[in-house]
């Protein structure tokens, strides 16, 4: 008997309206009609609640997303629908529990992964649900965050962006501290133009309120805003009053929280050594910038400060061999040397931070407090690789003498092994984006440890139990060290606090007793109760990231215990966004720094054995054969001459067609991989005869899908190209370089060989077996498994773990070995884009530049043309973990700007 096999395929985009890409006309069939933002901040600690109500206007069901930004630093706690009268709330779960649910909705093509990382502060929140007709949909989101005090200010940053105007737009935000406001302002992009009108504030000694009200006709004026309505940020800034050395001591339900920061101390005079990375992946705006920042931060340097300059490639070079004072004489010259730092070359950043760490070690002055800054763009890919074993070597060598800060510029950078080796060195990882503002965060990053005030401060509680961080190496002018605890034994009458530190050579003593009052009972809904957790939960993952082995899986399960009592949404536990019965639920994860969480989509595909054919979209039409006005799914051999499809609807109804249903009744080729294209377009328009007929026959050639970036957007592009052409990916005729490539004969098989062309006698060809260097003259060979490290003339070869890293003056390339299904293929990554005009490839094109379309079927425009697109998903073969990642699925002419056969060659 025959066997009968029925597909059902995700087609994103699909006739569906949702609130962040429908029509904003009067006449659009969908509403929000009240959207809420309110915030409440007492003791630093915020908790924001975003409310947003849409109505469905028409008289069929529609499906409607929401869709907002919160800050990276916020844990959401509450998710909850409200439809038709019923609730449907958010579960938080251990990650592996929801899992599960997480992988059956990719497998089936459907959302998940619905947190994901965005810019430098937000995270992207949505979901979307389906709305009866003519009835109503009330979404609401809880985050919670402690707000963190830098350059003696904090800040509340509230985005918004409803993608439409709302009648009844609403942002309110009460702090209240009882130590006092001194300082409140309103920043930000909302607050510019005519929206500045809409903005009211009221303060008392301990109290503010701020409310933002803008009308329809407003919120379309501001910098960022238009015909879609609010797009911003509304920033609050603040700070309080410190009466008292010993700061801000308060209890409540047996917890307490203590916020210490005083200001009216020396500053101590600093050893600071900054090792700066001049390796070749520096080059361009990036090594500009760092010299930028050097040269400023080298003027704020104050006179009894001592400072050294190390930079590093495959070797270390620094400025002097020792620390040297910050007077007139050692900073011009320490500004000629930064002037002239180059890039060139490999990456060695463990003899390089080595380095720095035994000239602090060397000038430890007492009544001085020492730090060293590591800037650096890349993995370590000279010296020592082993990331583990420059991780123990960096901690030997600091023994907890002084703080490591690690500051890792762009995305391509590892930030989690960066991350590591400042927290087991009690310093902070700090990502500095590529933008043309990357020397003032620079700079800003330095300012916010320019001025220490103490070193080895003790924070002591008697009475207190189960504290977060109590001991800190360091406390900078304009920081904050915040300690929360629990008051557990109900029989003290007095709670004391106390902080022992040292200010230049002179130990200090802060310290303050408060009367309990009552017996002390804990209670669930203690805003300060709430506090200590999430301050416990942020510092148990700093704290996880550096263990391994039974220590690691005991912080974890504390995190575990404190996330899934207080139904906190982190990188270890999932919320599962329970949806009304029929409808698939979805899964919340956090992403880590650098993220980006998988989100898997299935696009229409026609199967033919192992070749995938990704369909067209086509208009929708009720054609003779009952497909109710539906796009097409995906057909399946079902063996012989048979197949079946399951098709989308408009209402997102999915139907199954087989060949001996009523529908229709199709004689295929046996070959599979027999049928013409505009057979198919005929299919699936609805106009082929209903008899038996025998298709005239081609072949298709399976695809390969490559991926585009797109600037300033979170999804990128992507194409599909034939497999087996041989394609040109990089031409630079200022370097007399280029390099082809030739793709392999199936859909996930890469390319099977590259060669890399430079000056006109020399090439370097790669196939998965090998790597062949010819000089005109001698041809050398190597396989992928050995190691290689050649500079010269400036070129550089590196070779590791299967990936030939090569340095050509500007331009920078890595070739991937991968071992992927059975299948093994190479793959060319671009990290270092040549400068100069005429650079042509594929690998050559810059970052698109879309707008998407607001509209019924998802369009984008690129180049002032609007493209049919339809949203898919491919593996990033340019991050080793070849993550699967979501993208707009466009026509190659459209994402290339030109025809396929203007990255064709005839011979590599």
């Amino acid at each position: 008997m025959m066997e009968r096999v029925a597909v059902r395929v995700g087609l994103l985009g699909l006739l569906f309206a949702c609130v962040t890409s429908a029509p904003t006309n009067v006449n659009r069939d969908w509403d929000i009609y009240s959207f809420h933002i309110n915030s409440t901040v007492t003791s630093r600690y915020a908790t924001t609640v975003i409310t947003s109500r849409v109505a469905n206007r028409i008289d069929q069901s529609k499906e409607i997303e929401f869709h907002v930004k919160i800050p990276k630093n916020a844990f959401i706690s509450k998710f909850r629908m409200t439809i038709e009268g019923k609730t449907y709330d958010g579960v938080v779960k251990q990650k592996e529990e929801a899992q599960q649910q997480y992988t059956q909705a990719v497998s089936r093509g459907q959302s998940a992964g619905i947190v994901s990382s965005v810019g430098r502060t937000l995270e992207e929140f949505k979901t979307s649900v389906t709305v009866a007709a003519l009835s109503k949909v009330t979404f609401e989101l809880t985050y919670e965050e402690l707000l963190k005090r830098r350059l003696g200010k904090y800040e509340l940053l509230i985005h918004a962006r409803p993608m439409q105007p709302v009648a009844d737009f609403k942002i309110d935000v009460y702090i209240n501290e009882h130590p006092g406001i001194n300082i409140l302002e309103i920043k930000g992009g909302l607050s510019t133009k005519e929206l500045a009108n809409a903005i009211s504030k009221t303060q008392t000694s301990t109290e503010a309120w701020v409310h933002f009200y803008p009308s329809k006709e407003q919120q379309s004026q501001c910098d960022s805003c238009g015909e879609e309505g609010l797009n911003g940020d509304l920033v609050i800034v603040y700070d309080v009053h410190r009466k008292k050395s010993i700061g801000d001591l308060k209890k409540s339900d047996g917890y307490f929280v203590h916020h210490f920061a005083p200001s009216d101390l020396p500053r101590i005079p600093k050893n600071v050594v900054f090792v700066i990375d001049q390796s070749g992946s520096m080059y361009g705006r990036k090594i500009q910038q760092t010299r930028e920042a050097l040269l400023k931060i080298l003027g704020d340097l104050a006179e009894d400060d001592h400072f050294g300059l190390i930079t590093f490639d495959s070797s270390v070079s620094p400025w002097k061999e020792e620390l040297l004072p910050a007077n007139q004489k050692n900073l011009e010259a320490a500004k000629t040397f930064v002037q002239n730092i180059r890039e060139r070359g490999a990456t060695d950043i463990n003899a390089a931070v080595l380095r720095g760490t035994d000239m602090l070690n060397r000038h430890l002055r007492e009544g001085t407090a020492s730090l060293l800054i590591l800037l650096t763009d890349g993995d370590p890919t000279t010296g020592e690789t082993n990331l583990e074993t420059i991780h123990k070597n960096i901690k030997e060598a600091i023994d907890k003498k002084f703080p490591l800060y690690c500051l890792g510029f762009g995305m391509d950078v590892n930030f989690e092994f960066l991350e590591k080796m400042a927290l087991e060195n009690n310093g902070v990882g700090r990502r500095i984006y590529e933008d043309s503002d990357a020397a003032l965060q620079l700079q800003g990053f330095y300012e916010e440890v320019a001025t220490p005030l103490l070193t080895d401060v003790q924070m002591v509680y008697l009475g207190g139990a189960n504290l977060t961080q109590a001991n800190f190496s360091q406390y900078y002018n304009g920081s904050e060290i915040v300690v929360a605890g629990q008051i557990t034994d109900n029989n003290i009458e007095e709670f004391t606090a106390e902080v022992i530190a040292i200010s230049k050579s002179n130990k200090v003593t802060y310290s303050e007793t408060i009367p309990t009052e009552e017996p002390i009972t804990a209670r669930s809904d203690s805003n300060l109760q709430r506090l200590w957790a999430y301050l416990t939960v942020k510092q148990l993952l700093d704290k996880e990231v550096q263990l391994s082995g039974n220590e690691k899986e005991t912080v974890k399960k504390k995190i575990l215990d404190l996330c899934l009592k207080y139904g906190f949404v982190t990188p270890l536990t999932s919320m599962v966004v329970t949806k009304p019965q029929g409808e698939e639920s979805q899964v919340a994860h956090k992403p880590k720094e650098g993220e980006t969480p998988t989100e898997s989509k299935q696009n229409a595909q026609i199967n033919f054995s192992q070749h995938t054919l990704p369909l067209p979209s086509y208009p929708s039409k009720k054609g003779p054969y009952g497909l109710r006005g539906g796009y097409i799914g995906s057909l399946t051999p079902l063996g012989g001459s048979y197949f079946s499809a399951k098709i989308l609807d408009g209402a997102g109804i999915t139907e199954d067609i087989d060949s001996e249903a009523d529908y229709m009744d199709y004689d295929f080729p046996h070959n599979p991989t027999e049928i013409t294209i505009k057979d198919i377009g005929q299919l699936l328009e609805g106009n082929l005869p209903t008899h038996s007929t025998k298709m005239t026959t081609t072949t298709v050639s399976p695809l390969i899908r490559f991926l585009l970036p797109a600037e300033g957007q979170a999804l990128p592009l992507c194409y599909d190209i034939p497999v087996g052409l041989s394609l040109r990916l990089l031409k630079d005729p200022n370097n007399d370089c280029s390099m082809n490539g030739q793709l392999g004969q199936s859909d996930n098989a890469g390319y099977q060989k590259i060669v890399l062309h430079y000056r006109s006698d020399q090439h370097i060809d790669f196939d998965t077996t090998g790597i062949t260097f010819n000089n005109g003259q001698n041809a050398t060979y190597f396989s992928w498994s050995v190691n290689i490290n050649i500079e010269k003339d400036s070129v550089s070869l590196i070779l590791r773990d299967k990936e030939m890293d090569v340095t050509m003056g500007s331009t920078r390339v890595i070739i991937m070995l991968y071992e992927r299904d059975g299948k093994v293929f190479l793959w060319p990554v671009l990290r270092q884009r040549p400068t100069g005009d005429n650079i042509s490839g594929i690998m050559a094109r810059p970052p698109v530049v879309y707008e998407e379309v607001q509209g019924t079927t998802i369009k984008l425009k690129i180049q002032d043309k609007e493209v049919d697109v339809s949203r898919a998903s491919t593996v990033d073969l340019s991050v080793r973990s070849a993550p699967t990642v979501t993208c707009w699925l466009t026509p190659l002419q459209s994402a290339l700007q030109g025809e396929l056969a203007d990255f064709t060659v005839s011979q590599l």
